[in-house]
């Protein structure tokens, strides 16, 4: 599968290729994310974060909702999303939103 690699950052607008779906599987009871012949199943956290991925809001606003809901440091925070975001990136999970022309 061709995917165009991101470089994860605090700007970055991430959010799912159209081929991509995260999908409450009912049988497992658990999230997946679905994709051209694979299937990967994040755990509770990734799937917070990734519900957060909607191609609007930077990694930076997502890090501040973070830290604000968990009352914990934001660095460590930035620092854990960021990695899990380019982890997801690189694996063709997650794209970078493109600025609208509408």
């Amino acid at each position: 599968m061709a995917s165009r690699n991101i470089s994860v950052s605090e700007t970055s607008r991430p959010k799912l290729p159209r081929h991509t779906r995260l999908k409450f599987d009912e049988t497992r009871q658990v999230w997946v994310i679905l994709a051209p012949e694979r299937v990967l199943a994040p755990d509770e956290i990734a799937v917070e974060v990734l519900h957060l991925c909607d191609g609007v809001r930077s990694v930076g606003q997502m890090v501040d909702q973070l830290a604000e809901k968990y009352a914990a440091p934001r660095e460590a925070i930035a620092t854990d999303v960021i990695a899990m975001l380019q982890d997801l990136a690189d694996k063709g999970f997650l794209t970078e939103a493109r600025e609208s022309t509408a």
